[in-house]
Order: structure tokens, then C-alpha cells, then sequence
């Protein structure tokens, strides 16, 4: 789709020179630009849900209470 957009010459000369410092269109750019602040503005008003990787294995080392960090910082502290 076509359309007309009025930007400020400072605004319009960086934006060229941006576009072209990163090989890519005026178009593209703006484009890119308003995905990116669309996502952005959505991201923030609902929160954005994240996936934690998990791994195989047998759990903790024996004596390692995950709920007790002093545990953990015991643990820690004779390996060293």
C-alpha cells in the first residue's frame, strides 16, 4: 500500500542515512521501525510469557535443598 507521511528534514536525513548505513530501503526501515514499536507498545501492557529451558538429568546433588540457598552456599563452599 501507498501512503504520504510528513517527517521533519532532520528527522527525514537521519532516517535516510540510517537506512542506508544498514543496506536497507527508507520503506523498509519505517516499516521495521513501526513493527518493532507496535510490539513493543503490546508487550507492555500485557506481560510477555517466557519459556525456560529445562534439561535431563537426576535433579540436584544429594544434600542440596533447592528451597534453602544456605544449602546451596554450603554446597558451594566445600567444592572450593
Amino acid at each position: 500500500m501507498r501512503t504520504t507521511i510528513r517527517l521533519n528534514d532532520e528527522l527525514l536525513l537521519a532516517a535516510k542515512q540510517h537506512a542506508l548505513a544498514t543496506q536497507r530501503t527508507l520503506t523498509q526501515l519505517v516499516q521495521d521501525a513501526l513493527v518493532s514499536l507496535l510490539e513493543k507498545e503490546r508487550n507492555a501492557a500485557s506481560p510477555r510469557t517466557v519459556k525456560l529451558p529445562t534439561f535431563k538429568g537426576d535433579g540436584t546433588y544429594p544434600g542440596i535443598d533447592i528451597n534453602c540457598s544456605a544449602s546451596l552456599r554450603d554446597h558451594m563452599d566445600l567444592s572450593q
